[in-house]
């Protein structure tokens, strides 16, 4: 018996030390773009993997103006701000109304949704740019270069994944509430947001987490869109940093700094409803 416990607990130490090492070199990028960060460019290129002589933040006051950090960050608040917005409303209403209209209609519908998921983004990013460079002209609607169609476009990719996850949980809201909601007097519109829509809140933050970390720190997709300095989001104003003849990799390393710090936040706020949510979302 003492020589199972032994073994039980050395195991469990030994995972444990399996568990360190990997988050040591899952973070190890991360901690080699912070300490250079501090680094002026003679410093960075004698050695990228020493520690910086002095913490000195002017790296990040330049790396701010160069890249327009407070334009940058407006823009990228608002594009991830309201497509989450939309996203979360408009796809949990949709996976609400898939699961109580459960009909061979409404199982298509769902099983659409979830094959796109499976549909690499590269694959579709010519066509897509070229049909809105055709709504643009035809339809005189401004998709291209604007705020508002990158918030569109990022509706259109987010939906899926957030309707999934919503889809397997309110197969778990027990129908009940909803009929005695409807009993005393309350429309399908309120019972949604009454009833359906607060104990959604696991999932909703699962989907806020997963959509903040994609949409904050997307690349591709603004790159195609946008094409004006003035609504550059925060991933594209780091390009401000790599010139046809100069690479200012200490501000640019400053800059990727300030881009994940807001994300890594929001996470620490939300991170207890992660697992929880994905749990609920996709085995429910």
């Amino acid at each position: 018996m003492s020589g199972s416990y032994k073994l039980g607990k050395l195991g469990k130490m030994a995972g444990e030390l399996l568990f360190l090492v990997i988050c040591v070199f899952y973070l190890y990028p991360v901690f080699i773009v912070l300490i250079n960060s501090f680094k002026n460019r003679a410093e960075l290129y004698e050695n990228v993997l020493a520690l910086p002589n002095e913490l000195n933040f002017k790296y990040y006051a330049e790396a701010m103006t160069k890249m327009n950090f407070t334009g940058a960050f407006i823009n990228s608040f608002l594009v991830t701000a309201i497509s989450i917005t939309v996203i979360v409303v408009l796809s949990s209403m949709t996976a609400w109304m898939l699961v109580r209209s459960d009909g061979r209609f409404s199982r298509i519908i769902f099983m659409v949704f979830v094959s796109t998921m499976l549909i690499p983004f590269q694959t579709l990013m010519m066509p897509l740019m070229q049909t809105m460079g055709w709504i643009r002209d035809n339809l005189h609607i401004p998709m291209l270069n604007t705020l508002g169609g990158l918030i569109y476009m990022n509706v259109g990719f987010g939906a899926s994944m957030a309707v999934f996850l919503y889809h397997g949980f309110v197969k778990s809201i027990p129908i009940s509430l909803e009929e005695a909601a409807t009993i005393d007097g309350c429309s399908k519109f309120g019972v949604f947001w009454k009833i359906v829509f607060p104990m959604l809140k696991p999932t909703t933050v699962t989907v806020m987490i997963l959509d903040v970390i994609w949409i904050w720190n997307d690349y591709l997709l603004p790159s195609l869109v946008v094409s004006s300095k003035a609504l550059r989001t925060i991933p594209l104003s780091t390009f401000s940093f790599f010139g046809q003849f100069t690479r200012q990799w200490n501000m640019a390393m400053a800059g990727l700094m300030l881009t994940i710090i807001p994300v890594i936040i929001f996470y620490l706020c939300a991170q207890k409803y992660i697992i929880k949510g994905v749990a609920a979302g996709a085995v429910k």
